[in-house]
């Protein structure tokens, strides 16, 4: 989900099924996944693991009472509900007691129409309701800022759905719409492309074929020492809370040897993706971290020790052609990667392709979600798993980078 300036300011999570209704009718089953999505975003020593992210979960009335619900914390917990759930007077006293408590509670389905608030706050108070969904059309702009700047003068924020493109985004922005939910977070926007690697990034790619011919550790630490930025990330990343050292490590040297090739190439390939200046690169950047993270984590279980670390490689290089604004072939000539690596960035084969199809497959509810984590012979339970501590490590490394 993103805001007017183009920043993720939530996630939505949905429940899907493959091939059949159950998960959809059974409560026990919802329930079970509610709890599961508490338990990956709830830690008892560091909190809220997303952070002031917003966590829209689509919800039926019964779940309304479920004791996880109270696990979540209420100012960084939306409810997605019917606007037709409203109907039942239980539904909707339990809404009021989930607002009152400082839950947030958004509606689906609503008809704006009304000549004072709309018909989607005819059964309950605005106070009542904090999220409404728009159904945002290209056409028609005069009528739909009519119907919204009614919205606007009450407390209730508006979701603009779907916005698929940046022209309906700039649309939704005049508009007035608080947050957008769309496919923008694997859309390059146009005219705010980069023109390829920035000198930052240069930089970034000698050191990753240096480290992959496995140069010397000296001829290494003189490239770090080129670029003073560079230098401070590298040494405020080893004394990071993640490594957990007793004493603090103010050499280049020591610290090169302390994460060793593997892990510098992991570390150098996300410092790359991060590195991009182009306007549009904080929801490709924030995408590309969760699709590396994901991948790694699954890998972690099915392939031989170590090469999680490619699969990490692999997911966030697979965005690295949209960042920069060049091909995937122009990606793969300046940096040195393994053959399977690079078939997984250009076809999505070999040994690495479908894992990095799969986060694809996450990322747009796609109905191949089934197929390829069956294929892989990888669980629901498991997908959910990697995909949820993703979400929660991107936001980690995003507040440790603040």
């Amino acid at each position: 989900m993103l805001d007017p300036k183009q920043g993720v300011v939530g996630y939505e999570l949905t429940w899907q099924d493959a091939g059949s209704d159950e998960v959809q009718t059974n409560e026990e089953d919802l329930h079970a996944l509610l709890t599961f999505v508490a338990d990956q975003f709830s830690d008892e020593q560091a909190g809220w693991l997303l952070g002031n992210k917003l966590l829209f979960l689509e919800v039926s009335p019964a779940l309304l009472k479920s004791e996880a619900i109270k696990r979540m914390p209420p100012a960084s917990t939306v409810l997605t509900l019917k606007h037709s759930d409203l109907a039942d007077p239980d539904t909707l006293d339990a809404v009021k007691t989930l607002r009152a408590e400082g839950y947030g509670i958004s509606l689906r389905d609503a008809e704006l129409t009304g000549p004072t608030l709309p018909a989607a706050l005819s059964s309950a108070q605005s106070s009542d309701i904090s999220h409404l969904e728009v159904r945002f059309s290209a056409g028609d702009f005069a009528a739909q800022a009519r119907h919204y700047a009614t919205l606007k003068k009450s407390s209730v924020r508006m979701l603009g759905r779907p916005v698929n493109s940046w022209q309906d985004y700039d649309a939704c922005a005049i508009l007035g719409l608080d947050a957008f939910v769309g496919k923008l977070h694997l859309t390059p926007r146009p005219g705010k492309r980069a023109t390829g690697l920035n000198p930052a990034q240069q930089i970034i790619v000698q050191i990753m074929n240096m480290v992959a011919r496995n140069d010397d550790l000296q001829k290494i630490e003189e490239m770090f020492k080129r670029d003073p930025g560079l230098s401070y990330e590298l040494l405020r990343f080893i004394n990071s809370a993640a490594f957990g050292l007793k004493a603090e490590v103010q050499s280049l040297r020591a610290a090169l040897a302390l994460l060793g090739y593997s892990a510098l190439f992991q570390w150098l390939s996300l410092l790359m993706a991060t590195a991009s200046s182009s306007g549009y690169s904080p929801v490709l950047m924030e995408t590309a971290i969760v699709r590396g993270r994901f991948s790694e984590l699954l890998g972690q279980k099915y392939l031989p020790r170590g090469e999680s670390e490619n699969l990490f490689v692999a997911g966030i290089f697979s965005l690295l052609d949209r960042l920069l604004g060049v091909s995937m072939e122009e990606v793969l000539a300046g940096i040195k990667l393994s053959d399977q690596v690079a078939a997984a960035l250009l076809t999505r084969s070999g040994v690495y392709g479908s894992y990095v199809a799969l986060a694809e497959a996450c990322e747009l509810n796609s109905p191949l979600l089934g197929p390829l984590a069956g294929s892989l012979k990888i669980s629901p339970m498991e997908v959910n798993l990697a995909h949820l501590s993703a979400l929660a490590w991107a936001q980690k490394l995003r507040m440790q980078a603040a």
